[in-house]
């Protein structure tokens, strides 16, 4: 009588350790070993909750093809160097100080191969 009732107790605590909603005792956390019908849906139909990440991913693209940030980029360095101050943007300014940055080292090297690379870079040749 003692080990039916044991069993019964084992089985009933079993079941009910995998039923829907119920707490797991080894983790805290709901068990469902029911499957429910999904509907089948295209993946591209819902909201996914699945973000990329940005790794490597630093450039601001400042809204615009490679080739105009690349001119909006050189105009806004050439610009802070010949006049020490622009008004653009917060997102353009930081994008350029960099590049206003790299000038500023390539004038304190001054070698020739530096003076050309800086050359190339700026829009104003008398600069």
């Amino acid at each position: 009588m003692k080990t039916t009732a044991f069993l019964c107790s084992l089985i009933v605590a079993g079941a009910s350790a995998f039923s829907q909603g119920s707490l797991s005792s080894f983790t805290g956390t709901h068990i469902s070993t029911v499957m429910e019908p999904t509907v089948a849906s295209s993946p591209r139909t819902g909201s996914s909750s699945l973000e990329m990440m940005r790794h490597r991913k630093k450039l601001a693209k400042l809204g615009k093809p490679a080739d105009q940030r690349k001119a909006l980029l050189r105009a806004l360095t050439t610009e802070v160097i010949r006049h020490g101050r622009i008004k653009t943007t917060a997102v353009r300014a930081k994008a350029v100080r960099k590049h206003v940055d790299h000038m500023i080292q390539l004038g304190k090297r001054g070698d020739l191969h530096a003076r050309r690379q800086a050359m190339a870079w700026g829009y104003d040749k008398d600069l």
